[in-house]
């Protein structure tokens, strides 16, 4: 009995890929045909190699600041080790809680909201957002968000 119910689920997963896969087949046919100039979904780089370093590396510093005053706003960056801590090779362990909050907020008042409330207050402390790239306009996601609502479609 047991090698006819793994036969038949066997059986029944196949046919379900097969009509997927059919459709997706259907699906790729009616759909506008892409370019088959384009290879991916980078740009097409028409500079060489040393007008991009020289360009990436003027723009070096504005990014660099860019992204110190985000981890500024962010996080507390003071050097404060904590007393008898250490990493190997005596590294110092930065001692206290490092992400900011907004003004007038405290940890206490957090700790006794509803996770609804401190999302509706919009309290919810920057420093446990995702960081964007730092030379990335999609803002260091895997894939931009054009993608993933095109995948949601």
């Amino acid at each position: 009995m047991r090698g006819h119910w793994t036969a038949t689920t066997a059986a029944a997963g196949l046919l379900i890929i097969g009509i997927v896969m059919g459709s997706m087949h259907v699906q790729a046919q009616t759909g506008p045909k892409p370019d088959p100039s384009a290879s991916s979904y980078l740009p097409v780089i028409e500079e060489n190699f040393a007008a991009v370093l020289a360009r990436m590396s003027g723009a070096k510093a504005a990014i660099m600041m860019r992204q110190m005053d985000l981890l500024g706003a962010r996080y507390d960056l003071s050097d404060r080790p904590a007393a008898g801590v250490t990493m190997s090779r005596g590294k110092p362990v930065q001692g206290g809680v490092r992400v900011k909050l907004q003004a007038g907020a405290t940890w206490d008042a957090l700790a006794t909201m509803a996770p609804g409330e401190i999302r509706d207050k919009g309290l919810y402390p920057a420093g446990f957002m995702p960081l964007p790239h730092p030379n990335h306009p999609e803002g260091g996601m895997l894939f931009p968000l054009f993608l993933i609502n095109e995948a949601k479609k």
